[in-house]
C-alpha cells in the first residue's frame, strides 16, 4: 500500500469518528422518553400523522404486538412494490414506456427492498419507470431502513426498562426514524450530490449522436426477457450498427441519498455507484462512503446514551472498528498487489494502473484503487450493497474480504438498526461464554442472560449462517443454479457463494459474472432475503420483551465489565470465530483456492 492509500483510509475514519457523537446524540434525543427540543420541533407534524392514521402515540406495545405491527406493515409494503412493478406500463411517469416486470423478478425485487437488501437482478434504466423508482423503490428505502431502526430501539428498551411488559410503540418509532433522521439527512445529502453533478429530473432519456459509428453486439432474449441459447448452451447474439448513445435521466440523487444513508444500496442505474450519474466525483464518492457508516456508527453512541452508560456504546463501536479497519486495509492492499495470475505473464501492473500499481480492472479511474477498495469494504460491512467498482473483477483475496465481511453477520456496522441489534446478539453470546468460564449467571447491562435470551440470540446469529451454507449447497447442486455461472472452477463457485451470502445477510452486492435474473435465482435469493430479515428481527424483539420484564441486577464483584478492552476483544473474537468456523471450508473452495491457483 502507498502513503496515499493510508491517508485516504485515515481521513475517512477521522471524519467518521468526529461525526459519530453529534449524530448519535441527536438520534438519542429522537427516541428519548422525555420530550426535548428535537421532538418538540416536529411535534405538530407527528400529531397530524398519528391523527390521520388513527395511531395512539401514548400506547405502548408488548413484544408480540410490536412484532405483528412490524411484520404486517412490511408485508403490505412488499405487496405494494410487487403490484406497482406489474402494472407500471399503464401508469404515468414512464417516458420510456417500459412494460411490466416479470412475476419472479417483481417478487424478488419487492422482497429485496422490503428487507433492506436491495438485491437487483435487473437494470434500473432499462426496466423500471420513474414512478416505480420513486413511489415503490425510493419509498421502500425509507421504510425498510426506518423499520431496522425501530426494531433496534425496541431492543435497547429491553435492556433499559425494568419489570416492564412493553417495549415501545412501533408506529411512533417508525415515524420518528423517518421524520427526524432519514428525511432530513437524505435532503442534505441529495443537495450535496446534486452539487457534484448527480442527475435529478423527470426528463425523457436523451439520444446523443456518436461522432464515431460502432457495431454493438446484442444478446437475443425470449418474450419473458430470458437469454436465448443455442444447442450447446452458448448465448445467441446479433450485431447491429450504433449511431446514437442514449443517456438515461431521472430522479437519481434523491434515491442515491437514501440508498446510502439507509444502507439499502439499490442503484437507480444498473452500474450503481460506479455510474457517473450516480457518483461523478471523488468528493461525491467520499460523501457516499461516509453516508453508509454515518447512521450505524451514530446509533452505537445513541445506544450508550439510551442505556445510561455511554461507555457501552463506545465499546460496541470499538469492536466494529477493531474488525473493520484491518479488513479494509487488507482489501486495498490486495488490489494494490495486483492480480497474481498476471505476475507470471510479465504484465507490468504498476504502469497499467495509472502509476499507482495494482489491479485496476473493473474500477473507475476517477476513484482509483484506494477509494474503490475502501468503498468495497464499507458497503459489505454495512449491509449496504452499493458498489463503485465491479466486485467480480477483484483479485481473489480482494474478493474474499467483502465476502467474509458479509458472512460475519453484517454486524460490523451493518444495516441501520439491524447491524447494531445483530451485534447485541453477539454480545449476549459473549457474556454467556464468559459466564460459563467463571461459573456465574451471565449478565449484560444489568439483565441476567438466561435460557430464553440465549435461544433468541442464537437464532439471530445462526439464521444467516444456515441460509448461506444451505442456499449455496442447493445452488451448486441444481442445474438451474450453475447455469448462470460465467466462469468455471473456483471463481464460479465464488460467484455462487457471494450471491447467496449477499442475499442471506441482506447486503445486495454481487459478483457480476453470475446471471441471477432467472426464476431459480429469484426464488432462492428471495427466500434467503425474507428469512434473513424478518424471523431474525422477531427473535430479537422476543429477546427484548423478555429482558424488559426482568429486574435490574446491581453489578457485583463477579460481574463482567462490558465496556473494557477485554470485553471488546472477547466480543470481536466471538464474531470472528463464528464466521471462521462456519465459512472457512466454503472460502477455501472459492477465493482461497482461486488465489492459490493464480499464484502458481
Amino acid at each position: 500500500m502507498t502513503t496515499n492509500d493510508f491517508i485516504q483510509v485515515a481521513v475517512f475514519l477521522v471524519v467518521l469518528l468526529l461525526l459519530i457523537k453529534p449524530v448519535g446524540s441527536y438520534m438519542a434525543q429522537v427516541f428519548a422518553d422525555a420530550p426535548n427540543r428535537v421532538t418538540r420541533f416536529g411535534a405538530p407534524v407527528e400529531r397530524l400523522l398519528y391523527r390521520l392514521c388513527g395511531i395512539r402515540a401514548d400506547e405502548d406495545m408488548g413484544w408480540r404486538r410490536y412484532a405483528i405491527a412490524m411484520l404486517v406493515f412490511n408485508m403490505l409494503g412488499l405487496l405494494a412494490v410487487y403490484l406497482l412493478q406489474r402494472v407500471q406500463q399503464w401508469l404515468p411517469l414512464n417516458p420510456q414506456h417500459f412494460g411490466a416486470v416479470t412475476p419472479d423478478s417483481a417478487i424478488n425485487t419487492a422482497i429485496s427492498f422490503a428487507s433492506n437488501t436491495n438485491w437487483q437482478g435487473y437494470g434500473g434504466e432499462s426496466t423500471m419507470s420513474y414512478l416505480t423508482q420513486m413511489l415503490g423503490l425510493a419509498v421502500q428505502n425509507f421504510l425498510s431502513a426506518a423499520t431496522g431502526i425501530a426494531v433496534l430501539v425496541a431492543v435497547v428498551r429491553g435492556f433499559s426498562r425494568r419489570s416492564s411488559l412493553s417495549i415501545g410503540n412501533f408506529w411512533v418509532d417508525l415515524t420518528r426514524s423517518t421524520l427526524y433522521i432519514l428525511l432530513p439527512f437524505s435532503l442534505i445529502l441529495s443537495l450535496l450530490l446534486v452539487s457534484q453533478g448527480v442527475v435529478q429530473n423527470l426528463k425523457p432519456y436523451v439520444d446523443v449522436p456518436l461522432t464515431q459509428h460502432i457495431t454493438q453486439v446484442e444478446q437475443l432474449k425470449d418474450a419473458d426477457g430470458n437469454p436465448l441459447k443455442d444447442a450447446k448452451g452458448n448465448p445467441l447474439t446479433k450485431e447491429s450498427p450504433a449511431t446514437v448513445q442514449t443517456l438515461p435521466m431521472g430522479p437519481a440523487a434523491s434515491q442515491i441519498a437514501i440508498k446510502q444513508l439507509g444502507t439499502n444500496g439499490g442503484g437507480f442505474f444498473n452500474a450503481n455507484s460506479a455510474h457517473p450519474y450516480e457518483n461523478p466525483t471523488p468528493f461525491a464518492n467520499f460523501l457516499e462512503m461516509l453516508a453508509i457508516f454515518l447512521i450505524p456508527g451514530g446509533l452505537c453512541y445513541s445506544f450508550g446514551v439510551l442505556v445510561g452508560d455511554r461507555r457501552q456504546g463506545w465499546a460496541i463501536l470499538a469492536t466494529m472498528l477493531l474488525i473493520f479497519v484491518p479488513l479494509a486495509i487488507g482489501a486495498v492492499a490486495a488490489e494494490q498487489a495486483g492480480n497474481p495470475a498476471l505476475h507470471g505473464l510479465g504484465v507490468d501492473q504498476q504502469a497499467s494502473a495509472l502509476q499507482s500499481g495494482g489491479n485496476m480492472e473493473g474500477k473507475e479511474t476517477r476513484f482509483g484503487i484506494a477509494a474503490s477498495g475502501l468503498f468495497t469494504a464499507i458497503t459489505t460491512a454495512a449491509s449496504c450493497g452499493a458498489v463503485n467498482n465491479a466486485h467480480d473483477s477483484l483479485t481473489p483475496l480482494g474478493g474474499l474480504v467483502p465476502m467474509w465481511l458479509m458472512q460475519l453477520g453484517e454486524v460490523i456496522f451493518g444495516g441501520v438498526g439491524s447491524g447494531l441489534y445483530g451485534m447485541l446478539a453477539f454480545a449476549v453470546v459473549a457474556v454467556f461464554i464468559a459466564g460459563l468460564m467463571v461459573g456465574r449467571t451471565p449478565e449484560y447491562l444489568g439483565k441476567k442472560i438466561e435460557a430464553h435470551e440465549m435461544k433468541m440470540a442464537s437464532l439471530a446469529v445462526l439464521i444467516p449462517c444456515a441460509l448461506v451454507v444451505v442456499g449455496t449447497a442447493v445452488a451448486v447442486m441444481a442445474p438451474a443454479g450453475v447455469a448462470g455461472v460465467a466462469n468455471p472452477g473456483a471463481h464460479g463457485f465464488s460467484e455462487i457463494l457471494y450471491a447467496v451470502t449477499s442475499a442471506s445477510n441482506n447486503n445486495g452486492s454481487a459478483f457480476g459474472g453470475l446471471s441471477a435474473n432467472t426464476p431459480f435465482w429469484n426464488v432462492l435469493t428471495g427466500l434467503c432475503m425474507f428469512i434473513a430479515r424478518f424471523p431474525l428481527a422477531i427473535a430479537m424483539l422476543a429477546m427484548a420483551g423478555s429482558l424488559a420484564a426482568k429486574r435490574h441486577v446491581p453489578p457485583s464483584a463477579g460481574t463482567l465489565p462490558t465496556h473494557t478492552p477485554l470485553f471488546v476483544t472477547l466480543l470481536a473474537c466471538v464474531v470472528i470465530v463464528v464466521g471462521a468456523l462456519t465459512f472457512l471450508p466454503a472460502l477455501a473452495l472459492g477465493p482461497i483456492a482461486e488465489f492459490l491457483i493464480s499464484a502458481h
